[in-house]
């Protein structure tokens, strides 16, 4: 009678475990924001020599505190010529997307809790790579609806360079991931993991880290490469209709995926979770990668001028499309013989 209980148990244990560890990391993913708002305050006044938040709590700690409530209770204004139901969701989709695409993001070996092995991940796909590409390609329906339901010329613009830019930087984020499956064989990330307890992969394709970390930045419409925000010339860009929380939650989706994309690098280029002999817990290593991968993104920040739009077509099409294909030839030719 035991045995057949659990046999019936056994797969809602596997549901439960799989729903706990998505709202935990659902959960985790959404506070982590506050927290890399005000870093990145905090570091940009270190950059430019001048002070970040220092004034709300002790070293400006109750500065993204009071920012949230700020948005929270700020009235949320729609113009009567928008287009309502797209209008409320175009955030929606930008948030929903960048949290799903950590699902099958691993940050660790698998632990024993209770007898029960568990991964450190929500869903463990053998095509993990290809599912984050998916669902982040997606992402980008949320600013062209943003910009289209808005009814404003300059959203509009934004929600079209925000496309452009997507097509023509995904190319080149897609052929520099290629040439590390070619190296892998697999499209796990898992495996890619797995793949690099020796050695990890920036040193054997040190030219398709740096095109997937530029491309990774256009991607996530980070600057330089923030054309379809362009304050000086957009006023804001896709979301410039938009305030109160709906606000909020473009910004939210950026910064979670600036996290799934330092997280993507760190398992594809950086080894993941190997600590490469150093005296650091699995998780731990993962954390200090994607940890230094999100400074480098306020530092570019920080440092570099948004380029003119036509420069950034330029850039993606003549010479980072051209460079990845380069790679993807030498790195075939390599695994061949």
């Amino acid at each position: 009678m035991i045995d057949n209980t659990i046999e019936f148990l056994e797969p809602y244990t596997y549901l439960i475990i799989g729903s706990i560890k998505a709202l935990v990391i659902a959960g985790a993913l959404m506070g982590v924001v506050p927290g890399l708002v005000w870093l990145e305050r905090r570091l940009m006044g270190r950059f430019q020599v001048r002070l970040g938040p220092n004034r709300v709590g002790p070293f400006g700690l109750g500065q993204p505190i009071s920012d949230s409530i700020k948005l929270l209770f700020k009235e949320s204004i729609i113009q009567s010529s928008a287009d309502k139901f797209l209008f409320h969701l175009a955030p929606a989709i930008v948030v929903f997307t960048s949290i799903v695409a950590f699902a099958v993001i691993p940050f660790g070996e698998p632990i024993t809790i209770f007898g029960q092995k568990i991964g450190l991940l929500v869903a463990d796909v053998n095509i993990g790579l290809l599912f984050v590409f998916a669902i982040s390609g997606m992402g980008i329906y949320g600013i062209v609806l943003a910009g289209f339901s808005s009814n404003n010329k300059y959203s509009l613009m934004g929600g079209l360079r925000s496309s452009a830019q997507m097509i023509s930087y995904e190319l080149t984020l897609g052929l520099a991931a290629v040439s590390v499956i070619a190296i892998t064989g697999s499209l796990s990330l898992t495996d890619m993991v797995k793949g690099q307890e020796v050695i990890p992969n920036i040193l054997i394709q040190p030219l398709a880290f740096l095109l997937f970390f530029t491309a990774g930045v256009a991607e996530t419409n980070r600057a330089p490469f923030d054309l379809p925000e362009a304050e000086q010339e957009l006023v804001a860009g896709f979301h410039t209709e938009y305030s109160g929380m709906k606000f909020a939650m473009f910004f939210m989706g950026e910064y979670i995926n600036m996290v799934t994309m330092s997280a993507l690098i760190t398992l594809l280029f950086l080894g993941g979770w190997n600590a490469y002999g150093l005296p650091l817990w699995p998780i731990l290593a993962f954390a200090g990668k994607v940890a230094v991968l999100l400074c480098v993104f306020i530092w570019l920040r920080s440092t570099y001028p948004r380029i003119r739009y036509d420069r950034l077509m330029t850039f993606g099409w003549k010479f980072l499309l051209p460079l990845s294909l380069f790679n993807l030839l030498v790195t075939s030719v390599f695994v061949v013989l």
